[in-house]
């Protein structure tokens, strides 16, 4: 992936957060859903969870169905073996991070939950307490951070009309 084709994507997310016609609140309320449902739920579920929440807190749908895309094709192979390593230590387990990623790797190539579960409940319970606590540090920091971007963008918007 070239560095032009990203910095293009990323200022694609920026527009779509900060153009959304809502209150800065609403919008940062529905991708901290988006992001708390894609750090702690496996694929498959995020959407079915994030978009009811949205609805039901009275976040952004948009934010919540893409802030779950944190864990994506290329990222799990990261997100998802460092999970399980921060769960197992929570335990007061260790496995290597290459075995880890190899475990995780075949799981995420599987694509089911089948796949999950016969890795074990230990691993299981593991991958679920460290995305506690990526969901725990996730959420709140999007939440501010994307609330004080749409801020920051708007202030900016009133100042441009001012002139």
């Amino acid at each position: 992936m070239s560095r032009i084709y990203f910095k293009r994507k990323m200022l694609q997310l920026y527009a779509k957060i900060v153009r959304e016609k809502a209150s800065p609140e609403y919008i940062a309320r529905g991708w901290a859903i988006g992001m708390f449902y894609g750090c702690l739920i496996p694929f498959g579920f995020q959407l079915l969870c994030s978009i009811p929440t949205a609805f039901i807190l009275k976040g952004s749908k948009i934010g919540a169905t893409i802030g779950t895309l944190i864990t994506n094709h290329f990222s799990v192979f990261i997100i998802y073996p460092v999970q399980c390593y921060v769960g197992l230590l929570l335990m007061g387990k260790t496995r290597s991070m290459a075995e880890l990623k190899e475990i995780m790797t075949g799981v995420i190539h599987a694509s089911s939950y089948e796949a999950l579960l016969s890795i074990g409940t230990e691993l299981v319970a593991a991958f679920f307490i460290g995305g506690a606590i990526l969901t725990a540090v996730m959420t709140p920091v999007t939440y501010f951070f994307v609330k004080s971007l749409v801020v920051k963008y708007r202030a900016k918007r009133i100042k441009q009309a001012e002139k």
